[in-house]
């Protein structure tokens, strides 16, 4: 790597065996006549989709009716310290999601189109909005996007309602019949967003021989730190421990795996054994792609549909799935509300990581734009009508914040897909079953 006067490239990287490190956003990468000044450096948009499954308890959920986000609900308290930083929708739906399954609420999400009715492999949906995302954001990307989730899904043909497991399974289509896959295993992000290539073999040999990904590239860093000036290199500092840390973390977890004879069938061996330690391993994962732009765009699965994943460490010992079945039980409601509490806990604490960490003249918080919700609304019966939708962070693509939003009917979820496509500069005149736009709820996108 050779440094100058001149701006360093945004796409810089340092490379080492086995690892190839690209940087978080850098003052010196501002134009040459200005690089070694005190500007900032111009941050790019991203976008962030994280899904929830099976709706929510609505009377827990939903804020007071004024339009000023004043309060929040007790599953949204969580939020809190970053509630100016929130928009809440009430009567968002999807209706391409009809007639009412766990399958078409996790297909619908984020193509809000109709799922062919088929348990075989001549499946059929839509490009979803993170896609159309993709081939604009992306191009100048390592990664165009990155799918993740928390369950392994192995289970192939027909999985619920008679609707093939591929509409469950997978978040984000590139196209009508092509699903992407989703990783849950953290040593696999890691590694695809680190690694250098070679066979699996030779990066866990290596991996063996040395202490850290980042030993490889220790040279290169020194290198590159000497050319920087203070606050670069504190951003630098402060972006390596934070691989390194989730590097111990995911060591601590595979570490521990031996000891572990019967782990969770949904979860991946070798991952951190408490489903909120997994989780915040897989949200500080998509932090430091957004951070080092190795990625603008990722979806998450937060937990699948049919998902019978209890949650004992919020007081909740029985399966989601037969839970959310609840016919209106205030026990079995009152438990899915701690369940829905608890997801919320854990996107909050990745939306404060964000707030927390620098980028340009701002916060990776305010050039990010997060979707936060779920396809169903009511799972009891399993309807599409007043989704939980919550929209975080984007100030600087003119998202704003500390709002409750209520529409008077039914609103297509896929109007706020269009806006926010607009927002980040992908264009689109129509998506999905998409009525218009709500650009009126959002300041002018900056030139």
């Amino acid at each position: 790597m050779i440094i100058t006067k001149k701006a360093l490239p945004r796409r810089t990287f340092l490379r080492g065996m086995q690892a190839s490190l690209a940087l978080p956003l850098l003052d010196a990468m501002v134009p040459a006549a200005t690089a070694w000044d005190k500007t900032p450096a111009k941050p790019v948009p991203r976008l962030n989709f994280v899904f929830i499954p099976m709706g929510c308890d609505h009377s827990r959920w939903t804020p007071p009716d004024s339009p000023k986000l004043e309060e929040l609900s007790p599953i949204l308290s969580p939020l809190e310290p970053l509630r100016d930083d929130l928009i809440v929708f009430t009567n968002f739906d999807l209706k391409n999601a009809y007639p009412g399954t766990h399958s078409t609420s996790n297909a619908a999400f984020l193509s809000a189109a109709f799922a062919k009715h088929t348990e075989s492999s001549d499946y059929y949906l839509g490009t979803t909005v993170d896609q159309h995302a993709a081939r604009q954001l992306g191009k100048d990307t390592q990664l165009p996007s990155l799918e993740l989730s928390m369950d392994l899904l192995q289970t192939v043909g027909q999985c619920n309602n008679g609707y093939a497991c591929v509409y469950q399974n997978n978040l984000s289509w590139s196209s009508p019949t092509d699903p992407l896959p989703s990783e849950a295993h953290p040593r696999m992000v890691f590694e695809r967003l680190f690694g250098a290539g070679g066979s699996v073999e030779d990066r866990q040999a290596a991996l063996r021989e040395r202490a850290s990904l980042l030993d490889w590239v220790r040279e290169d860093v020194a290198r590159l730190k000497a050319k920087l000036g203070q606050g670069d290199r504190a951003r630098v500092d402060g972006y390596l421990n934070s691989i390194r840390e989730v590097e111990r973390e995911i060591q601590r977890a595979e570490a521990t795996a031996a000891d572990n004879p019967l782990p969770d069938l949904d979860r991946p061996q070798g991952v951190p054994a408490a489903y909120a330690d997994h989780a915040r391993v897989m949200f500080d994962l998509q932090r430091l792609a957004l951070q080092g732009d190795i990625t603008r765009v990722i979806t998450f699965q937060l937990a699948r549909e049919l998902s019978g994943r209890t949650y004992p460490e919020v007081g909740v010992p029985d399966p989601h799935h037969p839970l959310s079945h609840h016919g209106n039980d205030p026990e079995k409601v009152e438990k899915i509300s701690r369940i829905n509490k608890f997801h919320v806990s854990l996107f909050a604490e990745h939306l404060q990581k964000l707030r927390d960490t620098p980028d340009g003249d701002g916060s990776l918080l305010d050039h990010s734009v997060l979707l936060y919700g779920s396809g169903m609304g009511n799972p009891s019966t399993h309807d599409h009508d007043n989704l939980p939708i919550l929209v975080a962070g984007g100030s600087s693509c003119g998202v704003r914040g500390g709002r409750h939003v209520k529409f008077d009917q039914g609103t297509p979820l896929a109007n706020l897909h269009l806006t926010l496509l607009d927002r980040v500069g992908v264009y689109m005149d129509a998506f999905g079953d998409s009525s218009g736009k709500i650009d009126d709820l959002f300041e002018a996108a900056p030139v």
